[in-house]
């Protein structure tokens, strides 16, 4: 085993003699897939992996080596990418203290993606101010990190809050020392309108696909208005067609909800389902093994994008976005919304009353009148 840079993604290879059984056994990872250009399996990296890996294989009698455990991980190109160049290294006591946070916050049941945010901020940090002591960081050393690292190389806002919250999370948690948050400038939020594509631009992209089960996936995630990891998630056993209902286990917050199923997309699963025929996910992956790769779900919306000559920068989330403001549009009473969508605060809701066009549309432009 070894990690390594593939497609611009961090992952794990695996390599091994042929053997069909342990082919089957590394193919139920989820995420796991066949590399045909390195003729290599390779999985999903965080860095907890490893060490179930190691696990597993042991369970079966086997021994798993990894080669490059301690060697820096890949240089991934994003924006953030010549920043993280000019900064040492991690340090063994830094990776050891990430851990320890990393540890604390699985066993609260923090979810995965919100583990790797806090762990990657905080460990931008620690590397920026790698020749001074934890112990000896303070509230002026965040100004500093922000002014020094964040602003200078034009970061995001929204990265310079993570990193906020994983100090505040960090110190308190495994240094059992308090950063005075309050007197740590945060940025000011942002206001971002969500992304709303029309009616029109939405039947183009749902019929731009012949191959059933993407155009039931992308169906349903606007018919329901899902996120994505809520699309993937989903078992059989989460459709209720006798009520039309779907339910949405674990969402954001770990909140289960509900979401109301038309008449058109319970016709359209169940020709799905015969044709598919799967098993436990409600959409499986290419091998009927497993959930269905988050990156091919991306690939589905692409295709369908470029077959009906749309050149916005549509997103997955793009399509829930819409899916509330035409809610909003055809009369939706606004508290129906916020419980279908599964947000806590009204507020996050009230957000698509600036973006539904029916009484914008309304009002008259003064030019007309000249």
């Amino acid at each position: 085993m070894e990690h390594g840079l593939h497609e611009n993604r961090i992952r794990l290879f695996l390599k091994f003699a042929y053997d069909q059984k342990l082919v089957e056994f590394v193919k139920t990872f989820h995420g796991c897939k066949w590399s045909q250009s390195k003729k290599v399996w390779h999985i999903p990296y965080n860095m907890e992996t490893p060490d179930k890996l190691k696990l597993l294989f042991a369970e079966r009698g086997a021994t798993l080596n990894y080669i490059n455990e301690f060697m820096e991980l890949p240089k991934l190109s994003s924006p953030k990418r010549k920043a993280n160049e000019a900064l040492p290294g991690a340090s063994a006591v830094h990776v050891e203290k990430l851990k320890v946070m990393m540890n604390w916050m699985r066993s609260r049941r923090y979810s995965e993606s919100t583990i790797g945010t806090y762990t990657d901020a905080m460990r931008t940090f620690l590397r920026f101010f790698a020749d001074k002591p934890i112990s000896e960081l303070n509230n002026d050393d965040v100004v500093i990190f922000n002014n020094e690292y964040v602003l200078k190389n034009r970061l995001s806002s929204s990265f310079q809050n993570q990193v906020v919250n994983a100090i505040k999370l960090f110190f308190r948690v495994v240094e059992n020392k308090v950063i005075d948050i309050e007197k740590v400038h945060r940025p000011k939020k942002e206001y971002v309108l969500p992304n709303v594509l029309s009616k029109e631009e939405i039947k183009l992209i749902l019929n731009a696909h012949r191959n059933i089960k993407h155009k039931a996936m992308l169906s349903l995630i606007y018919s329901c208005g899902l996120r994505r990891s809520e699309l993937l998630n989903l078992k059989l056993s989460d459709i209720d067609s006798k009520r039309g209902l779907i339910i949405i286990r674990k969402a954001k917050g770990k909140k289960d909800r509900v979401a109301p199923l038309s008449d058109k997309i319970l016709k359209l699963l169940r020709d799905y389902f015969v044709a598919c025929k799967p098993k436990e996910w409600l959409f499986e992956g290419q091998s009927g093994k497993g959930q269905y790769d988050e990156r091919s779900l991306a690939n589905v919306l692409k295709q369908a994008l470029e077959k009906c000559k749309i050149t916005k920068p549509v997103s997955l989330h793009w399509l829930r976005h819409s899916y509330a403001t035409h809610l909003l549009e055809n009369g939706t009473d606004l508290r129906y919304i916020q419980e279908i969508l599964g947000h806590s605060r009204s507020r996050t809701t009230e957000i698509y009353t600036h973006v539904t066009d029916n009484s914008i549309r309304k009002v008259i432009s003064p030019f007309d009148t000249l």
